[in-house]
């Protein structure tokens, strides 16, 4: 199998692109010369002070979709880096860089493995890569404008390969069939405020939204599911911003992170917890308001041809035979999921987010066979 693309080479490049959301820093320009040269039609979808760009190769279906981004968190103290965050230096077959990872690497990989693809071989249907630079920010008007605009124009996927890590130790180890559902909760509980001396002439806040708070700490939510495992609440914050010794508060917060599974939905969950606020209030007298914000609900792709696929890449090219698994945090599949089938297969992500985060040359090699592989078999 030869390249006419060097992944390797375009990962670098993609790194000096300093694309810490919501900058687009010349990564997307790139890719946009890079697929247009490999005689794909390429358009911008920018919205919102985000850039996005989807390419396509062919004009008939069936159609094969990549989704990945280009844009990087932040770096945090340049200092604390062995190498530049943004200089992509190779030691002893290791390039780090801030993207190197999540997922600048696997963007590399699927470009090159398609234009090498559809230049050995022009498939009977159509490849799509649709990047965004908005993954790591608000994803408001990253992938959900390339979808919005899809619709639009007709356009339409029939399978969607989305590019994060997905592997926690191992190359090839794990697909990811779904992801948890994720919400954030920020609950306010409202009293009077008082001198300590004379707490009978306040309404304390505090113990009311302790009592709730360890309420929901200390629910089991569920046992988990057949592809998922339990869901879980995290407890964040909880604080009054009282800096006095001697005054009963008026108000105390508390935050709460919610990762759920299938059994769940974001409008159940609300529900749940809007009842166990009822009953607080009505054993204490204090108010307490809840703030709900859902980032993504959970979904799964249920184990069959496009999970499959993946996998009989993976064990052919890798030797090894991945995992079905929905773990982890959120990606921008939980919004392909409402277009059409998606999973999961990237790099190993333990540095993903990290100081020196940094990815293994011959992974990179690997994982663009794996691509060239599926896009392969797909069209076979």
């Amino acid at each position: 199998m030869s390249h006419t693309v060097d992944p390797v080479e375009l990962t670098a490049r993609l790194i000096r692109c300093p694309s810490v959301t919501p900058d687009e820093g010349g990564a997307l320009a790139l890719m946009e010369d890079l697929l247009s040269a490999g005689g794909f039609a390429c358009t911008r979808v920018d919205r919102g002070g985000v850039a996005n760009l989807y390419a396509r190769w062919g004009n008939e279906g069936p159609v094969f979709g990549f989704n990945g981004h280009t844009d990087v968190v932040p770096v945090g103290d340049p200092a604390d880096w062995t190498h530049g965050p943004f200089d992509a230096d190779i030691e002893d077959g290791v390039l780090f860089g801030r993207g190197a990872t999540d997922m600048k690497s696997a963007v590399a990989a699927f470009a090159a493995a398609a234009i090498g693809f559809v230049q050995e071989r022009a498939p009977d249907g159509s490849i799509v890569l649709a990047l965004t630079g908005d993954e790591e920010g608000p994803s408001l008007d990253g992938t959900r404008a390339l979808l919005d605009w899809m619709g639009e124009k007709g356009e339409r996927l029939d399978v969607c390969l989305v590019g994060e890590p997905t592997c926690p130790d191992r190359m090839g180890e794990m697909i990811k069939i779904g992801r948890r559902g994720s919400m954030n909760v920020r609950l306010t509980a409202t009293g009077q405020q008082g001198h300590s001396a004379y707490p009978k002439r306040a309404r304390n806040p505090v113990p009311a939204l302790a009592r709730l708070v360890d309420r929901l700490a200390t629910a089991t939510i569920d046992t988990g599911t057949a592809h998922f495992d339990p869901s879980t609440l995290a407890v964040t914050t909880f604080d009054t911003g009282n800096t006095a010794t001697n005054v009963i508060p008026a108000t105390c917060h508390a935050g709460l992170n919610i990762r759920f599974n299938d059994l769940h939905s974001g409008d159940t969950l609300t529900e749940w917890l809007r009842k166990e606020a009822e009953a607080v209030t009505d054993e204490t007298g204090i108010d307490i308001a809840l703030d709900v914000r859902v980032s993504g609900e959970a979904f799964l792709t249920p184990p069959g041809r496009l999970s499959n696929l993946v996998a009989r890449a993976v064990e052919a090219e890798l030797g090894v035979t991945p995992e079905l698994s929905t773990t982890g945090g959120t990606s921008d599949a939980r919004f392909i999921k409402e277009h059409c089938p998606v999973v999961e297969f990237g790099l190993v992500g333990r540095t993903m987010h990290a100081v020196d985060e940094r990815v293994e040359i011959d992974q990179i090699r690997q994982l663009t066979a794996v691509y060239h592989r599926i896009l392969r078999d797909y069209f076979a």
